[in-house]
């Protein structure tokens, strides 16, 4: 066995602090002095403990991790995950872990942090008392939560706060009980505190000061709280987040100074009693004081880093200032918040209207500034805490320097703070931008380490980064496709304002060329969404993608899904006795989908006219699955029959699913309506939902339980029904405004600037004046409402264009069907591609046996203005094309060569550098009508026909009949690299 010459480093603990210190010595050993081993008490590695609220979003542990396993295994790192150092052996310095892995070492790290504290009185082992400090402590809260009703959060401090946050998003009549006389007493003064109790009770949380528990009241399990005062508060559950305490008893037991109220006592040199051991983070007690943020624990651990391997670095104290969000609500404090009981002079600002207040604190003389509170609007925090920071005089006067809602005090003249946790100033992030060519957040990131902490800087951040891309004459290009030089919010906004109804107006005035399978969807949603006219009248009908053209979701072998709408998924009997009569009728596939309603699949485009008019005389409508619009509003049985239930889910279910039916928007809409806490209609899940309280609803927005679950966001609480739907108005017909293309609104809103906070302030307090107009275009959508189904079953003209072949009535059945438990389904597909050789020695597919001749085909109103229908000649199918627009018609095989469906009559028509192009309706793949090659890079290709127009006649040169079999289901080699 090799001899390992290097030194061990034994780090006790892993958390945030503990990982810091082992990223800084694997960056500042460069001679690989020093072998280094952790251990890590939780389940998991290190992970942001700042943000563990975040947790609930989706409730995945690993969008907190800092680093991956692998990490530490690149890094040559020992990482012994769920397993703690039970013991310290000073004199033959060996530790000992709970599970016996003993380790000597030359250097000791202790990186244990700190536990909360719970104060000690009556009942606190009681069911239904947690802490909040770990992902356990979450899940276990998360668990109980459905049972409780209500929750007090102990502590008004930063972490209760957090605290508080978290339980009233989770449906939670929520209390604050804290022992002072104020919220937040060490960071802000008694007039800051009123300004964020007023907002904090304005969101429905009762603020308890002042109080003091004396016992935990319940039998078995916690019922509520008796104070001292003899006040008693009924709840079902209690959350502790009244401060912490260092995690020293390690320390203790093997004889480390400790220092008089707790914590591992350091030198500036985070050296302990024990010249072999150090202390970093919130166990550490540096000149008396015990550091309970993240951003001095980094410090400490660089310079624990530093000094282990030779640059002397030391630690002189630590500013407390913190920006911080509390509630949704700006708070910050930095230097001595409190000198104005020392003499300190002090200038003020308080907004009672916007909920804002300011304190600046000056020296005597107004030459320094020596601290500040900042409640409501932290914007100039950054700016503010330079020129506190700076030695010299202040650049203005103190009156200037206090922004009173006009903008950033100084202009922006100081190089301000971006990043307290990394002590990162503007000046440094926008010269890495500059100096190192830098284009997005995460190089960014990585470059500076700004954002990298609490993530609460990165708003500011992205705001740095577009303005030094600009200024060096980048950008970044939000054009919509080659055809629009504009953002899809752009285009909505043109179509808005000068009125545009038609594809055709808004390319002419602000586009070029013919248009694609991107833009024409795009555009189509935004004059659906604006204007409300049906998707298939003869301006609209070929810009719709083959979901919206045909009404339903296209399926294996070109079929397509039928699903009726089921209101809040309640259904009577009898609808459910049409759906199998239909199913059975015209042998359907059925399935309950997961929004409670039934799927029928496999109904052949000319059967839909037929299977639909009867599901509309059964008293049924369009349930819009095939749409990026609103699909199902979920609901849970609620009061009607649940015991637990408190409001009538069902009844509002249906009530919300019936108000925004049909409404289009950038991507498919989901909601739900759950009855009580116990959330059985996973409505935290959804675009918006609806949970049901004692006094209304809270209403949650920006959920998605897709391929990347998110847990949605609180916007409002206790609503009664109409408020709800207000806020329900404004807040759809906003994301329809502003988000990108097939943009959910669970990205939307974490890419929107501000997030939860801003469209708070849109959607509740109406920040940008717009809320009335939201409403109106929402009532405008709800009064032009018309099923889009019975406007197809009503009309013949529209009803035609579902036929299967414009020039007969003949129909081929797209697919083999077999059976599966018991129901008919698709057969597998064949393999993808067929080699060349296989195809014959020509290595050519096309229809070459016979001399071609002019085929008539139909009329030319038998095929929509740019738009395709198939054809049957003989055995093959062919897509005829007419481009209006430009006056020019095509042909090619109907078949895609990549599936072999017959489906590319249904495809969108385009132009891609003004080469006429089809997308095939399926997987999107293009084609070329000109030469059949593939223009999206695969080695497929279509056999193209020449079309002429003889008076009203379509003709189409084709082969023999005969000879064209062998087109149907082939697909096509290029012969050449396709672009």
């Amino acid at each position: 066995m090799k001899y390992d010459k290097r030194k061990t480093v034994v780090v006790v603990g892993n958390g945030m602090v503990g990982h810091r210190f082992c990223e800084r010595l694997v960056a500042l050993d460069l001679e690989r002095r020093y072998r280094i081993v952790t251990f890590c008490e939780e389940a998991r590695p290190a992970y942001d403990r700042v943000n563990l609220s975040k947790f609930f979003d989706g409730r995945d542990a690993d969008r907190l991790k800092i680093a991956c396993r692998t990490w530490y295994a690149e890094n040559a790192v020992d990482l012994h995950v769920g397993d703690r150092v039970a013991a310290v052996d000073r004199e033959r310095r060996r530790v000992v872990s709970a599970k016996g892995v003993e380790v000597d070492y030359e250097a000791l790290v202790f990186a244990t942090g700190s536990a909360p504290f719970v104060p000690a009185v009556p009942g606190v082992d009681k069911k239904g008392i947690f802490v909040y400090r770990t992902i356990e402590d979450l899940e276990a809260i998360l668990a109980y939560a459905p049972r409780a009703g209500s929750a007090a959060v102990i502590g008004g401090g930063l972490l209760g706060l957090e605290a508080a946050k978290a339980v009233r998003e989770l449906g939670l009549e929520t209390h604050v009980v804290e022992f002072a006389p104020r919220l937040m007493p060490r960071q802000i003064d008694a007039a800051g505190s009123k300004v964020l109790l007023e907002k904090i009770e304005a969101m429905n949380v009762r603020v308890h000061l002042g109080k003091s528990t004396r016992e935990f009241l319940g039998n078995g399990k916690v019922e509520g709280l008796a104070f001292a005062d003899g006040g008693e508060l009924e709840v079902g559950m209690v959350v502790v987040s009244a401060g912490i305490r260092p995690r020293d008893e390690l320390a203790r037991a093997c004889g480390l100074e400790i220092g008089p109220r707790g914590g591992v006592v350091v030198d500036d040199g985070m050296w302990t009693s024990d010249p072999e051991i150090l202390a970093v983070g919130e166990v550490a007690v540096h000149r008396g004081t015990v550091y309970g943020l993240v951003a001095p624990g980094y410090e400490m651990a660089d310079v624990a880093a530093a000094n282990l391997t030779g640059s002397l670095r030391r630690f002189a104290g630590f500013d407390m200032s913190t920006k911080l969000k509390l509630m949704g609500v700006d708070v910050a404090s930095f230097g001595d918040p409190f000198a104005d009981a020392d003499g300190a002079r002090a200038l003020t600002f308080e907004d009672p209207f916007r909920g804002v207040y300011k304190k600046l604190l000056f020296a005597p003389d107004g030459a320094r500034l020596l601290g500040g509170v900042l409640v409501g609007d932290a914007s100039d925090y950054g700016t503010l805490l330079s020129v506190f920071k700076s030695d010299g005089p202040l650049p203005v006067s103190p009156g200037d320097l206090l922004s009173t809602g006009r903008g950033p005090a100084l202009g922006g003249a100081v190089d301000a703070q971006v990043c307290s946790c990394n002590n990162v100033g503007e000046g440094r992030v926008r010269e890495a931008i500059r100096d190192q060519g830098l284009k997005t957040i995460a190089q960014v990131k990585e470059c500076t380490l700004a954002g990298t902490g609490c993530g609460g800087c990165l708003p500011r951040v992205s705001e740095l980064l577009k303005a030094e891309l600009k200024a060096a004459g980048a950008r970044v290009d939000d054009h919509l496709c080659e055809h629009f030089p504009h953002s899809r919010k752009e285009l909505y906004q043109i179509a808005l304002v000068r009125g545009i109804r038609t594809f055709e107006a808004l390319i002419a005035s602000y586009g070029r060329g013919l248009g694609c399978e991107t833009c024409k969807p795009t555009v189509a949603s935004i004059l659906a969404s604006l204007w409300n006219e049906n998707v298939l009248d003869p301006a609209h009908a070929t810009l719709q993608d083959t979901n919206d053209r045909f009404l339903g979701n296209i399926q294996r072998g070109g079929t397509y899904s039928v699903v009726p709408r089921v209101p809040g998924g309640e259904i009577t009997p009898d609808q459910l006795i049409v759906l199998g009569r239909v199913a059975k009728t015209y042998g359907l596939y059925a399935k309950i989908t997961g929004g409670q309603r039934v799927d029928l699949f496999g109904a052949p485009v000319h059967l839909l006219p037929d299977i639909w008019s009867e599901l509309i005389t059964a008293g049924f409508e369009s349930g819009h699955a095939y749409g990026k619009s609103l699909r199902t509003v979920k609901s849970c049985v609620g009061s009607s029959w649940c015991r637990f239930g408190v409001q009538d889910s069902v009844g509002f279910a249906v009530r919300v699913e019936l108000r925004y039916r049909g409404l289009r928007a950038p991507h498919k809409l989901k909601g739900a309506v759950s009855g009580c806490v116990r959330e059985c209609a996973e409505a935290q899940g959804k675009d918006f939902g609806l949970i049901a309280t004692e006094k209304g609803y809270n209403l949650y927005v920006g959920g998605n339980g897709g391929a990347r679950p998110r847990h949605a966001d609180l916007l409002a609480s206790d609503l009664d029904e109409e408020t709800a739907l207000r806020y329900l108005d404004r807040f759809l017909m906003y994301y329809i405004r502003t988000a990108d293309r097939l943009t959910r609104t669970s990205t939307w809103l974490e890419n929107l600037e501000g997030g939860i906070d801003y469209l708070r302030d849109v959607i509740v307090d109406d920040r940008l004046g717009l809320a009335a107009e939201l409403e109106r275009q929402m009532q405008a959508h709800v009064d032009s409402y018309r099923c889009e189904w019975k406007a197809v079953v009503d009309d013949p003209e529209k009803r035609r264009f579902f036929k299967q072949f414009a020039n007969t009535d003949d129909v081929e059945p797209g697919i083999e069907i077999v059976a599966e438990r018991g129901q008919p389904r698709p057969a597998d597909w064949p393999d993808d591609f067929v080699p060349v050789e296989s195809l014959g020695a020509s290595g050519a597919v096309g229809p070459d046996g016979g001399e071609r001749s002019w085929v008539h085909v139909g009329t030319v109103a038998d095929f929509p203005p740019d738009g395709g229908r198939a054809i049957k000649h003989g055995a093959a199918e062919i897509a005829v094309f007419r481009f209006a627009s430009k006056g020019e018609w095509y042909a090619c095989q109907n078949t895609c060569p990549h599936k072999r469906e017959a489906v590319l009559s249904r495809g969108l028509l385009g132009d891609q550098q003004g080469v006429p192009k089809v997308a095939c309706p399926l997987h999107k793949k293009t084609f070329s009508l000109e030469s059949g090659a593939c223009l999206s890079g695969d080695r497929f290709r279509v056999e193209v026909f020449p079309v002429r127009i003889d008076g009203d006649a379509v003709l189409v040169e084709l082969p023999p009949a005969e000879d064209m079999g062998r087109l149907a289901r082939l697909p096509q080699p290029c012969a050449t690299a396709c672009p």
